[in-house]
């Protein structure tokens, strides 16, 4: 902290000192009051200002300091502010230990777990939530079982679901380790559904239901993850909670898209895009458009489809949001081909190209310009090259207007117009391709000043976990300049002392008044009682091994943007729009034995788990 602290009560005169330290508590007290109060009204950046000039007075009372602490990592949270969030858990898991306070331990570590989850360092985050369901369990603490629970449920689904967006498998045949580690977070799920119910806490259940659809759903079993959706929409309608009533919409059509009941699905965007409207949350009534275009152009009504997407497309421009604006008009393109209107698919395709460009990317841009290609050919053949020289957007309204229709398209013209929606399909990142500057500059980001590096930390939400080591022993190897292996060697040095960083001096927290009242309850770096080294040195382990997930190539970052549904489904959309529209182009008789074979696979269900 800047400026010098203020002297110790125990150096002042006898009265004097009791004054003024009186005058101190009061103060640092009274400002962490109002720290919580802006933070519980919503203004985290106002109550981080209340709770950093708490921690500059300083104060003696432990419990005090260590709930400022908290309140400070947990604001820094929701401010995104992730490596702020970090150091403040740390101060107060130091100072739970050094204490002797079990709880505060179980509590700091779980405010650790979650924090790391969000930067992507999903084997600590594993670690700090264990520590708080055993210290949970030890203390026969069933409320803080039953979070810990579920934030190692929370910790085990981000990471399937990354390493799930990295396999680029459809949903039910993952990769081993993928769907090993979904399984055990539909485990930590359910066991935590046990304890809430046994708790009798309705609203705890509902958020076990909604998260146990979603790893179903991951892990391919569509019927179950439509069961606990179901329980999950009945409760959020319980509690009037509009906005879970929301999810629970969309996340029932997503189930019901590869169940194959795009009827259904459709009747549940409709409900999601309503409660979208009543929330008054565009970006996610734009992405209930997409999802309802997607699915009434796997019904094969097309017209409808151009309708939503164009929505979409009118919602995506008024937030600015040039990703989404590029694949409503790539879903626009698409529309009008499968409508035979050829020259307004170019105007869309023309329009995909110019945004892809702009906003860099690649595969984008070379999809719009496959569509291009092909579109500008079947209009030369068609002998009407003038119509697509000048776009043609006349005739919408913002509100529900029909696409016009124009020529019908010859059998011959229409395989020209074939578009290659399988190689549309945005990819997932292969993993030589993750995280160089992701690792750097997100999950290094607490440690740039020690490594002098040049480098602006990104967004810490964005980080994203390593390749898995198998990935890694796959990668090409990297050949490194004599400066940059000094470079490496300098953060393999930052690295090794981290493990003294974690166990620093009590005496170095911030904040904290040493006094006659309160050195007593401190236990000094030696003391035989302090726990043992088993929960840092798991940390140090992981913390270490990342030192080759730093040598891996710069990553091409997906863009992204508000109107647009999680990337995962998108991906998997377009792969199900591929496969139904080459049944529509493609008409070969099949015998019975090929349709058996072509049967899809059961469901894979997780292994029970020992007890």
């Amino acid at each position: 902290m800047a400026g010098p602290a203020p002297p110790a009560a125990d150096e002042l005169p006898g009265p004097a000192a009791r004054r003024v330290y009186s005058r101190m508590e009061a103060s640092c007290l009274e400002l962490a009051l109002e720290g919580e109060r802006l933070c519980k009204a919503g203004d985290f950046k106002a109550g981080v200002a209340f709770f950093e000039a708490a921690v500059q007075v300083g104060t003696g009372d432990l419990q005090t300091l260590s709930a400022i602490y908290s309140q400070l990592g947990n604001a820094y949270f929701y401010l995104r502010e992730f490596a702020r969030a970090l150091e403040y858990h740390k101060h107060d898991l130091l100072l739970a230990r050094t204490i002797g306070d079990r709880m505060g331990e179980a509590k700091a570590s779980g405010n650790l777990g979650n924090t790391l989850k969000v930067l992507g360092r999903f084997d600590e985050a594993i670690v700090c939530c264990q520590r708080h369901l055993a210290i949970a369990q030890e203390q026969g603490d069933k409320v803080g079982e039953a979070r810990a629970l579920y934030n190692m449920g929370n910790v085990y689904h981000a990471k399937g679901k990354q390493l799930s967006w990295n396999a680029a498998q459809d949903p039910g045949r993952l990769p081993p380790d993928v769907r090993e580690t979904l399984c055990r977070a539909s485990e930590f799920y359910e066991k935590n559904l046990t304890r809430v119910k046994e708790l009798g806490d309705r609203a705890a259940q509902g958020r076990a239901y909604g998260n146990l659809g979603n790893t179903q759903y991951l892990l391919g079993n569509f019927t179950e993850a439509a069961t606990f959706h179901k329980e999950r929409l009945a409760i959020a309608k319980e509690f009037g909670d509009k906005a879970a009533e929301r999810r629970a919409y969309s996340n029932l059509g997503n189930a019901h898209i590869f169940l194959g009941r795009f009827d259904v699905a459709a009747e549940y965007y409709k409900k999601t895009l309503q409660l979208a409207r009543q929330l008054r949350d565009q970006a996610v009534e734009a992405q209930a458009c997409y999802s309802l275009g997607n699915t009434y152009t796997l019904l094969q009504d097309y017209e409808r489809a151009a309708e939503y997407h164009l929505r979409h497309l009118l919602i995506a421009q008024e937030l600015a949001d040039r990703v989404g604006e590029g694949r409503a008009c790539w879903s626009l393109g698409n529309a009008y081909v499968s409508m035979g209107s050829p020259a307004q698919a170019l105007t869309f395709a023309k329009k995909h190209l110019q945004i892809s460009q702009e906003i860099g990317d690649r595969n984008g841009e070379l999809t719009a310009r496959m569509n291009v290609a092909q579109l500008q050919l079947a209009l030369d053949r068609l002998g009407s090259p003038a119509a697509a020289e000048k776009p043609d957007l006349a005739g919408y309204e913002a509100q529900g207007a029909r696409p016009k229709r124009t020529q019908r398209l010859s059998a011959d013209t229409w395989e020209l117009l074939r578009l290659p929606l399988e190689r549309c399909i945005p990819r997932a990142p292969s993993a030589d391709e993750e995280c160089f500057f992701d690792l750097l500059s997100k999950f290094q980001s607490s440690r740039m000043d020690d490594q002098r590096c040049p480098l602006e930390e990104g967004q810490a939400a964005e980080a994203t976990a390593a390749p898995a080591t198998e990935e890694r022993g796959a990668q090409p190897s990297v050949t490194a300049s004599p400066q940059t292996e000094e470079f490496f060697d300098l953060i393999a040095s930052s690295q090794s002392r981290r493990l003294d960083d974690q166990r620093a001096s009590v005496g170095s927290l911030p904040g904290l008044r040493i006094t006659h009242s309160n050195v007593g309850h401190l236990r000094t770096n030696g003391d035989t009682q302090e726990p043992g080294d088993e929960f840092f040195n798991m940390l140090i382990k992981y913390q270490s091994s990342r030192i080759d997930d730093q040598r891996c190539p710069p990553p091409e970052v997906l863009p992204r943007g508000p109107t647009m549904p999680d990337e995962d489904f998108f991906s998997l959309i377009q792969r199900v729009q591929a496969k139904r529209m080459d049944e529509q182009r493609v008409h070969l008789a099949t015998s019975p034995e090929q349709e058996a074979r072509g049967a899809p696979e059961p469901r894979q269900q997780c292994q029970p788990s020992p007890s």
